[in-house]
């Protein structure tokens, strides 16, 4: 793991004797800078699998014919190839080429070369390679518990002590204090939004729904060995956080907790935020997805976080347009949850809600993406009654979308449609989620390469050779920005997850 950001103990606990946690960022301060003599082959940093499709991306004015992979335990050149598909890009103002090596299946740790362009970094042949990476990105979550004691023994250098354990005032009513503890940290400073917690939690529930087999019950998280998939485990801990975001009275859920300097800035002081649309009902659309997963191994909490989700629903809908959501537009997060609610409820009202939403065709003109793609993901998969109709508008609407991205991958320089500047990990990261899930439901091949491409690509193959994950590679994004990381961000980690939790399911790798 990167260094830890230190954070200042809040006034009411003893200063931490321990390594402070590792805070993820939830908008990360960009800054790009080439690195130095990164190579002109490019290269998954990590790895490929044995049976996996492996190629190189070649760059540069000029290109030779033939490249040749040297094993670098015997310093021997192993492997001779040519290369392909070699084209001028305007966009990078170089001759890029391919050069494939798919029938190098020898485990080992190996090196490219070529003529006029050097090395490359070096890179593994292995089985099992993605395990490790993908264990780590689901104990980051672990990493940033809030509230609790990590001990050295489970979390290593990430171990802290409890953290942010007073009381909160609400904004509302300064005399007023609400126990808010537990639940991740987004930042270095304690602040936590509500809608931000449940957008993470669906994406870490989605990779449970659409890939079970690749977790687990043996992370090292304290939880390990009790029969739940450790997953689940770590979603129960933010679900219980968001519980404490729930106004008893009203079933409405305080948008965020936010952490501010005392005018003395000596201490700190907490404040909850007034209840919001979003919140509530991404709390609806979070605790519902949570419940229809967890009834499988604690009915009693799974039942009442389905209720909490079914109130903070009709908080939403009782106050829609009222001064609680004063100048707010309408919410998107209330497709996702009247989805979420109706699967695991069948609740009649949701299914009216969907009913009407979904008879106005709203992805007729532009494709779903973003929050309305996860109601129409769970609308697809539920098992309680659906209209035909309306499920086939949705799956051409999605299938729509992944073409789009199939179209500009297959057109992009280096496989994978970005910039020179890389400035768009985000959108990378939803592309690779729609691709991913649109290719669950109807299997292409071609989706199942340029999912993996995307991957590779965050491990080292793009155009700067930067790794965007830790303890991999020569080139990391900390030599760029540290909040870069794919783990150091709060949302991109469990997308991060999702895309690993694929690569390591029952279907494989490609090829």
């Amino acid at each position: 793991m990167p260094q830890p950001s230190v954070e200042a103990p809040p006034p009411d606990t003893e200063p931490d004797t321990q390594t402070a946690f590792v805070s993820m960022e939830s908008e990360p301060v960009l800054s790009y800078e080439v690195p130095k003599s990164s190579p002109h082959i490019l290269v998954d940093e990590l790895g490929y699998e044995p049976g996996q499709e492996k190629k190189a991306y070649f760059f540069g004015g000029e290109l030779p014919e033939r490249f040749f992979i040297t094993e670098l335990s015997t310093g021997k050149n192993v492997y001779e190839g040519k290369l392909e598909s070699v084209r001028y890009s305007d966009l990078y103002q170089c001759n890029i080429a391919v050069g494939e090596f798919h029938d190098l299946t020898k485990e080992g740790t190996y090196r490219i070369s070529a003529d006029l362009l050097g090395n490359s970094c070096d890179f593994a042949i292995g089985t099992d390679l993605y395990r490790e990476l993908f264990r780590e990105a689901c104990r980051t979550y672990y990493y940033n518990r809030c509230g609790m004691t990590l001990t050295s023994e489970l979390a290593g250098a990430n171990a802290h002590n409890a953290c942010h354990t007073g009381k909160a005032v609400l904004r509302r009513d300064m005399t007023a204090e609400l126990d808010v503890t537990g639940g991740w940290h987004q930042d270095g400073s304690g602040s936590k939004d509500s809608a931000a917690a449940a957008k993470s939690l669906i994406n870490i529930l989605l990779s449970y729904e659409v890939f079970p087999g690749a977790f687990t019950d043996d992370t090292g998280i304290p939880e390990s060995g009790n029969g739940i998939p450790d997953i689940l485990d770590e979603a129960r801990y933010e679900t219980e956080w968001l519980l404490k975001m729930q106004d008893p009275s009203t079933g409405g859920v305080y948008s965020a907790v936010t952490v501010a300097e005392n005018p003395d800035r000596k201490s700190t002081v907490s404040y909850v935020e007034d209840p919001g649309e979003d919140a509530s009902y991404a709390f609806a659309a979070a605790l519902s997805k949570f419940s229809f997963f967890y009834q499988d191994f604690d009915r009693e909490f799974a039942t009442l976080c389905l209720k909490a989700a079914d109130r903070a629903w009709k908080y939403g809908v009782l106050n829609a347009g009222s001064a609680s959501f004063e100048n707010a537009p309408a919410s998107e997060w209330k497709f996702p949850a009247a989805a979420e609610i109706y699967r695991a409820s069948a609740s009649k009202e949701c299914e009216s809600f969907l009913n009407g939403y979904l008879a106005e065709d709203p992805f007729k003109s532009e494709p779903p993406d973003g929050l309305p793609f996860y109601g129409c993901v769970t609308y697809l998969n539920t098992k309680q009654k659906v209209n035909t109709k309306y499920c086939g508008e949705l799956m051409r609407s999605m299938m729509l979308r992944a073409e789009k991205i199939s179209e500009g991958s297959r057109n992009a320089p280096f496989g994978v449609p970005a910039t020179p500047e890389q400035n768009n990990n985000a959108e990378l990261l939803n592309n690779m989620m729609t691709m991913t899930l649109v290719d669950h439901i109807i299997t292409n091949h071609e989706y199942d390469t340029i999912i993996e491409d995307y991957l590779h690509y965050f491990l080292g193959r793009n155009p700067m050779s930067v790794v965007y994950v830790d303890h991999v590679g020569t080139f990391s994004y900390m030599d760029l920005n540290e909040s870069l990381g794919l783990m150091k961000q709060f949302d991109s980690d469990a997308k991060l997850i999702f895309m690993l939790s694929r690569i390591l399911s029952k279907d494989g790798f490609a090829g």
